[in-house]
């Protein structure tokens, strides 16, 4: 069929033509967005799941209720190499720019950007010189003893107040919303629940991060507290009837049709996870001639989408791994015969007749690269589904 057609669209955030399974999620959040509009409290919201289930998309969809709702929104990616003030601060700033066209007085939005603008300029090392200064591109002047004393978690209180009177002013609110949030540093997470905890019940910023499974325990490590301050909501692949729904409504759309061992065949590949169902509908959808997509098309297309697989979403990430890191992984892969289930470390062990603390290091080194984690003690797992079974397709 006409590939410029063709409805569907794999990439990394990018939303899906047909957005399903996730009602609840969604209608969970505009209760959220009611409550605090009506000065109730409301725990900030983390999703947490693996890769490729839609946490960035849903993130971006949040976002965008918040938007209709006059809520100002900024939206960050944390990265391990790098804190967290710089790039809140920008988010934050977008976020005060969505409210200022609502508010009537520019004055009082002039003087949180200054205390915005004093936060940001705190992420600038103390011996750098001025040539080597970041500017956070904020046209006023900097506020003086208002979230300025380095200390971030005192910072993140008083900007965030301050954020969040301006908001009321307008009678609405502010959202923060923050991807990949098991890459936070630690005196961040620490910062941010802090900052959330304090304001909690004066209508603080609401904090909606995304990250992968373990986030919660890296939040209850930083704070204990952190499991009554957050609502943790697991995204997980689609069943079968969404699953279903996520192929169907966008080739309808294009009056094509599919037939039921067509359905059938997509999601035992796909194994209902919305970025692979993508990638095998768009593929199977370039390989049909008819405009009614058959079993058959979904077969002959599967090896060209195992191969956009393997190079864009699987082997980018094999590639970050060191040698002894691959011996590790590839040992969880033969554990568990490629399924998408945990390993336990005591058994990667006796496979790899290594000593558990020896093999530490490459645990620790793949946690922190985003490629494992670990649900519980003792178990290891894959945060991208199908991993296991792809190395094993390796040499």
């Amino acid at each position: 069929m006409d590939p410029v057609r063709n409805p569907f669209a794999p990439g990394a955030g990018q939303r899906p033509p047909e957005l399903a399974g996730r009602t609840r999620e969604l209608d969970a959040f505009e209760v959220v967005l009611e409550r605090v509009a009506r000065g109730r409290p409301e725990r900030s919201l983390v999703l947490t799941g693996l890769r490729g289930v839609g946490k960035t998309v849903l993130l971006g969809e949040l976002r965008s209720m918040a938007v209709r709702r006059g809520w100002g929104a900024g939206k960050v990616e944390a990265r391990p190499e790098a804190g967290l003030r710089r790039p809140l601060s920008a988010a934050l700033h977008r976020a005060i720019r969505d409210l200022a066209v609502r508010h009537r007085a520019p004055d009082r939005v002039e003087e949180v950007l200054s205390v915005l603008k004093a936060f940001a300029l705190k992420a600038n090392p103390k011996d750098a010189k001025l040539r080597d200064r970041w500017q956070p591109g904020i046209d006023v002047p900097a506020a003086v003893g208002r979230a300025d004393s380095g200390d971030v978690e005192i910072d993140l209180v008083e900007l965030f107040t301050e954020v969040a009177e301006l908001a009321a002013d307008v009678g609405t609110g502010i959202a923060l919303l923050l991807d990949e949030m098991q890459d936070v540093q630690a005196e961040d997470v620490s910062a941010l629940c802090a900052a959330c905890h304090e304001l909690s019940q004066s209508g603080a910023p609401l904090v909606v991060g995304a990250g992968l499974p373990h986030v919660p325990a890296v939040l209850s490590a930083s704070k204990s507290y952190s499991e009554r301050l957050f609502r943790y909501v697991r995204i997980d692949r689609l069943d079968r009837s969404d699953a279903d729904r996520a192929v169907i409504a966008p080739i309808e759309r294009e009056e094509a049709e599919i037939t039921p061992a067509a359905l059938d065949t997509l999601f035992t590949v796909s194994g209902g996870y919305p970025y692979f169902v993508q990638a095998y509908g768009k593929a199977t959808w370039d390989a049909a001639v008819r405009t009614e997509i058959s079993e058959e098309d979904v077969r002959l297309a599967s090896p060209e989408a195992e191969s956009e697989l393997a190079v864009g979403f699987f082997g980018s990430r094999y590639e970050r791994a060191t040698p002894a890191e691959r011996e590790y992984l590839r040992a969880m892969a033969e554990l568990v015969e490629g399924k998408d289930e945990p390993a336990p470390t005591a058994k990667i062990a006796e496979y790899l007749e290594r000593r558990p603390s020896s093999l530490s290091p490459a645990r620790d080194a793949l946690i922190k690269k985003g490629l494992v984690y670990s649900g519980e003690r003792g178990q290891i797992a894959f945060t991208v589904p199908h991993f296991g079974r792809y190395l094993l397709t390796q040499d």
